[in-house]
């Protein structure tokens, strides 16, 4: 994120949502700095992903996973005006794969929505679960719940979307502003984390599998 026309194309308060910090001083923040350096000192992402010895797995996963929502959030919101009711009535992925959103209140079966809609409450729910402290406690000592890697799973299978709709509808885009490769970069390290510790099925994965395949192996 160094280079100042990222900074200014990313930064433009375009976030769907407030961006979630680690408090400084908490053991979060230490893994987050770590996680960080690892990336700007240009590691493989390969390696970048993997658990740092004597580190946590839950705490590893949960950084990252905030940092993923951050991130995915500016992407989508750097897009958002062009992602409209009329130009996604549905939320696609090309004419393969529809995404039907489903929660535990308003919409209890799956439903058909528009794409920015569908975005909405993603990313409402996302932040309800992330800013959950019985899901992601914040206060070092206090043990993750034993459904949380399952939460986990589900998190970023849906995030997952988010790439899926942006890359297959919105490239044009990401391309006119010059960004595609600060997004393929988000992709190709989100993807090696999710591989690196089993978090999305591989069917998930299969609306981009052709250009995974060529960015990531």
């Amino acid at each position: 994120m160094s280079n100042p026309f990222l900074k200014q194309v990313f930064n433009k308060d375009k976030t769907f949502r407030p961006k979630r910090k680690f408090e400084p001083g908490t053991q979060r923040f230490e893994l987050h700095k770590k996680a960080q350096a690892s990336l700007n000192a240009g590691l493989d992402l390969r390696l970048a992903v993997q658990l740092p010895p004597g580190e946590d797995l839950n705490d590893w996963v949960a950084v990252h996973v905030v940092d993923f929502f951050n991130r995915v959030n500016l992407i989508y919101g750097t897009i958002s005006d062009g992602c409209t009711e009329q130009s996604c009535p549905v939320m696609s992925g090309g004419p393969k794969y529809e995404y039907r959103w489903q929660d535990e209140h308003k919409f209890r079966k799956p439903t058909a929505l528009s794409a920015p809609r569908y975005m909405d409450l993603l990313m409402d729910w996302i932040e309800a679960q992330i800013n959950n402290e019985d899901l992601f406690p914040t206060n070092v000592g206090t043990p993750f719940p034993k459904n949380f890697l399952q939460t986990v799973r589900k998190i970023l299978s849906r995030l997952f979307r988010v790439f899926v709709h942006v890359y297959i509808h919105h490239f044009d885009r990401i391309a006119q502003m010059g960004s595609e490769a600060h997004v393929n970069t988000c992709y190709k390290h989100f993807y090696y984390f999710v591989k690196e510790f089993g978090l999305i099925d591989t069917k998930e994965l299969e609306p981009l599998r052709e250009m995974t395949a060529r960015m990531c192996h």
